[in-house]
């Protein structure tokens, strides 16, 4: 590992952007000031998915992780939140960014919602079509 004193990752999809910082520790997840669990509602699968990185390279309990998330709902601030873990991991071992890429924890999801246009009800939907 580096000299630094902990990790920087940043993550995206959606609207939601997700900064994340490693820091040596025993597991602990703190998101806005909040541990881990209260901001996601006590949802346990959104906290596995939330650690799928690091317990990929079995670090489970090596970082502490202060996030900062801003925007988008919960599930799109999750997917944020696992992008930027997976890349301030990258960040401190260069040699686990080859198991982390081949399981796809570096792929941004770039889908975002597409906006309403003009004279429709939503971005696609159209009034029902009448021949006569």
């Amino acid at each position: 590992m580096s000299e630094a004193k902990y990790l920087y990752g940043l993550g995206r999809r959606k609207s939601a952007t997700a900064s994340v910082r490693l820091y040596p520790g025993k597991g602990k997840i703190t998101i806005n000031d909040k541990p881990a669990l209260e901001y996601l509602n006590a949802n346990k699968t959104q906290m596995a998915e939330l650690t799928d990185p690091l317990a990929l390279v079995s670090k489970q309990k090596d970082f502490d992780i202060n996030v900062l998330v801003k925007g988008g709902g919960v599930a799109g601030q999750v997917d944020a939140i696992k992008l930027a873990i997976a890349k301030a991991i990258t960040t401190g071992f260069s040699d686990l960014r080859t198991v982390l890429k081949k399981a796809e924890f570096l792929k941004r999801d770039s889908r975002e919602k597409e906006r309403k246009k003009y004279g429709l009800r939503s971005a696609r939907k159209r009034e029902q079509f009448s021949k006569r």
